[in-house]
């Protein structure tokens, strides 16, 4: 019989463009509800402008991530959108480049990642600092 467990995360974020590391809160929320089973845990934030992404933290890639999406999506008055600080409508773009959700196995309780992978939270919003984050599991 499958079960369904969902836990809503304040995350600050702050007013810069940051990719916040989510890995030990998921792994925090499963310790509580997985009870070492199998299932999947799916990361969501209910934002227009963030997004969750599985990458390589500490390492540099993060600060790459944040320069690509700079120049894929430069924060200049190009934006129709135009409410908020300067070039904010390419932050209610991200989410179609990073999407606002991600879904990723459970074995035994544990998130299967990847040796160097880390789940984040990516925002370029600098207008809202404060961030939810839902996390589900369903065994």
């Amino acid at each position: 019989m499958a079960n369904f467990s969902t836990k809503v995360v304040p995350v600050r974020t702050g007013r810069t463009e940051t990719v916040y590391d989510l890995t030990r809160t998921c792994e925090a929320f499963l310790d509580e509800v997985a009870e070492r089973g199998d299932g999947l845990l799916n990361i969501f934030v209910p934002h227009a402008t963030a997004g969750v992404a599985i990458l390589e933290t500490g390492a540099g890639s993060d600060d790459d991530l944040l320069a690509a999406l700079r120049d894929l999506l430069p924060a200049d008055d190009r934006w129709r959108h135009r409410h908020g600080s300067a070039g904010h409508g390419r932050d209610h773009v991200l989410p179609a480049f990073v999407a606002p959700h991600a879904t990723l196995p459970v074995i035994e309780g544990r998130m299967e990642l990847g040796t160097w992978q880390s789940v984040v939270l990516v925002d370029t919003n600098r207008d809202n600092p404060d961030r939810q984050v839902r996390l589900s599991f369903l065994s």
